[in-house]
């Protein structure tokens, strides 16, 4: 019996960069002259961040210099999820911010989906919160890798234990 080459298709969050990049936000706000007398705030719970200012406006400068450093920490934005922006306590507004740890079910229906309709010679099972391709050759699997980064699903995804 041949050997099946396998990768399993995830959507991981690294959380200790997610702390650096907060920690090196907030040091970037409280030095710039538009937060001087302000309050901006992050606060990171587990999975979750909420993002706490004064204004609309402040919250959104909070928010992009946040994505930036995210970015440069190699987080990918496609895990962001923004809720809405709600009024807090004090005269502030606050909004959370969720991270896409796992591929949804039905996204990971999806692209198993994808993968049978364009007929590749591989299997595909979806395996709790990550989807597991398998084939005999390592050239499929690599073909299967070139269409799914070609699609734009929504949703974060990496390529990993490819053996």
């Amino acid at each position: 019996m041949a050997q099946d080459f396998s990768f399993d298709i995830v959507s991981r969050v690294d959380f200790q960069e997610v702390a650096n990049a907060i920690q090196i936000t907030l040091k970037e706000i409280r030095n710039r002259f538009d937060f001087k007398h302000s309050r901006a705030d992050i606060i990171q719970e587990k999975d979750q961040l909420t993002l706490i200012s004064d204004d609309d406006f402040k919250l959104r400068s909070l928010r992009e210099v946040l994505e930036q450093k995210m970015v440069k920490r190699q987080i990918p934005l496609k895990a962001v999820i923004y809720q809405k922006i709600e009024q807090g306590a004090n005269k502030t507004v606050k909004q959370d911010v969720h991270f896409q740890v796992g591929i949804p079910i039905e996204k990971a229906r999806d692209i198993v989906k994808l993968i049978k309709q364009n007929k590749f010679k591989a299997q595909v099972a979806i395996q709790g919160d990550q989807v597991r391709v398998s084939s005999p050759k390592k050239d499929t699997l690599q073909e299967v890798i070139a269409f799914l980064r070609s699609q734009d699903l929504g949703i974060n995804m990496q390529f990993a234990n490819y053996r």
